[in-house]
């Protein structure tokens, strides 16, 4: 087929700007930097106090993973959002280093799966796991399988 200015971009291959809006939901927002945080090296868990261990007793329940927005809040504009995000670092992590690397692994997962700039990262550090600890054998007493 020749050139023609009359095909469909889509046949063509080229983008075609469409008119519409797209709205982000905060949720999508946490979730997207609930998973990124998590993955990072030295983060034990979400949350904070005792909304983490009520999360925690919900989860195991329901058999089913760790809510990804636990211990996130967002503001999402239309344009930007904000997150804030209640970490449980493993003794032994250098807090500043991991909170740098959350910093970068939000940020990119969300502006790369949104669209959304992030202007701001806030990381409230809110506990010190200690592997062995008392809810360690807790959690292991009351584990179905061992």
């Amino acid at each position: 087929m020749a050139n023609n200015d009359t095909v469909s971009p889509t046949i063509s291959g080229r983008k075609r700007d469409v008119a519409g809006r797209t709205t982000i939901a905060d949720s999508v927002v946490a979730t997207i930097a609930g998973i990124a945080a998590r993955e990072v090296d030295g983060v034990y868990a979400m949350g904070a106090g005792a909304a983490r261990a009520v999360g925690a007793m919900r989860d195991r329940v329901a058999r089913s993973g760790a809510d990804p927005t636990r211990g996130v809040k967002v503001e999402v504009g239309e344009k930007q959002a904000a997150v804030d995000l209640d970490v449980v670092v493993l003794y032994g992590t250098e807090i500043s280093d991991a909170a740098a690397e959350i910093r970068t692994e939000v940020a990119t997962a969300v502006e790369r799966m949104t669209g959304l700039d992030v202007v701001e990262i806030n990381i409230n550090v809110r506990d010190v796991h200690v592997p062995g600890d008392d809810s360690d054998e807790a959690d292991a007493a009351n584990a179905r399988v061992q």
